[in-house]
C-alpha cells in the first residue's frame, strides 16, 4: 500500500499515488517570499529539499519559506 503523506488516502501502486499527488488539495504549497501556490512535486525532486519553482525566487525549505496551504492561518484585525 501507498499511502498520501497529505491526505491519508491509500493508493495500490506507486504510480496511483503520484499521479494522486499531481491533483492532491492538501499538498499545494505556498511560498511566503513570492506569494505563489504551486503542487508538492513541482517544489522538490528527491522528496528532501523543497525550494520554490518560481525563477524568479529564493525561496526554499519546509516551514522556513514554504508551507503547507492548510497550514497558513489567516488573519484578520478588527478595529475596536
Amino acid at each position: 500500500m501507498h499511502t498520501c503523506r497529505n491526505c491519508k488516502q491509500t493508493f495500490q501502486t506507486a504510480l496511483a499515488l503520484e499521479l494522486h499527488r499531481d491533483s492532491c488539495e492538501k499538498g499545494q504549497l505556498y511560498c511566503q517570499v513570492c506569494g505563489d501556490r504551486f503542487r508538492e512535486r513541482d517544489a522538490t525532486e528527491d522528496g528532501w529539499h523543497y525550494a520554490c519553482p518560481t525563477e524568479t525566487c529564493d525561496g526554499e525549505g519546509l516551514g522556513e519559506d514554504l508551507y503547507q496551504v492548510d497550514e497558513i492561518r489567516t488573519a484578520t484585525y478588527t478595529r475596536h
